[in-house]
């Protein structure tokens, strides 16, 4: 039996559908095992979610994410990415650490670091809370995380679901920080292996100039001028 194709859930926003393409590209273009790529769009979601949106949601997935799991049928693993990254090496690599570190619910990048920034891109907000990014790119081995069902996902607070409440601490695992290298945050890293535009990409002329701004462009030019 062939192992099934890697699921990886893109979060989608109708503001930035650039960003989503480049990221889409440059995650098959890398690939050394087989993937699906699942947009976490609304619309194919309004018969799940069915909450409003709230103040501090700067994108139209901020909190969809934690149906993947329940999008997955909670069976097997998982990868959710924000929208506004860009990556740079095969997404296999991944089970390099799973692999190191089996029996987790879910594997993050622990990021511990306060915004730099008091707003986000297109003026949205900046707030700052413990194990912030933590989510925004995540590995879900799907039937640990059961707990995420579209009833908990559509009436637990926004700091429930990303200080990931809804599982333990000692069932989150750890990721190197270059899987989820925060742009503007860090330093300038050559070797990140994939890239977060978390304060706004280039994609947006009020994000620019912006570190790394080449990066995402030499990638947009192969995904869509090719």
């Amino acid at each position: 039996m062939k192992a099934p194709a890697l699921r990886i859930f893109i979060g989608y926003d109708s503001k930035e559908p650039s960003a989503y393409a480049v990221l889409s590209h440059s995650i098959l273009s890398r690939a050394s095992v087989p993937v699906a790529i699942i947009p976490l769009a609304l619309p194919g979601l309004a018969r799940i979610y069915t909450r409003e949106r709230g103040p501090t949601e700067t994108t139209e997935f901020s909190l969809t994410r934690f149906l993947v799991p329940y999008l997955s049928g909670y069976e097997g693993y998982a990868v959710f990415m924000d929208s506004d990254m860009l990556a740079r090496v095969d997404v296999g690599d991944l089970w390099l650490y799973v692999l190191a570190d089996p029996g987790k619910a879910v594997y993050v990048c622990p990021h511990d670091y306060e915004p730099q920034a008091g707003a986000k891109f297109l003026g949205q907000a900046q707030t700052s809370y413990p194990r912030k990014n933590w989510s925004s790119f995540m590995v879900f081995d799907n039937a640990k995380c059961r707990a995420l069902s579209p009833e908990y996902v559509n009436t637990a607070t926004g700091l429930q679901l990303h200080r990931f409440q809804w599982t333990t601490d000692a069932q989150i695992g750890h990721l190197p920080l270059d899987f989820n290298w925060l742009v503007g945050e860090y330093a300038h890293n050559d070797t990140a292996r994939i890239l977060h535009y978390t304060r706004g990409g280039p994609w947006f002329p009020s994000a620019e100039p912006v570190d790394h701004a080449s990066d995402w462009w030499t990638a947009y030019e192969a995904a869509v001028l090719t």
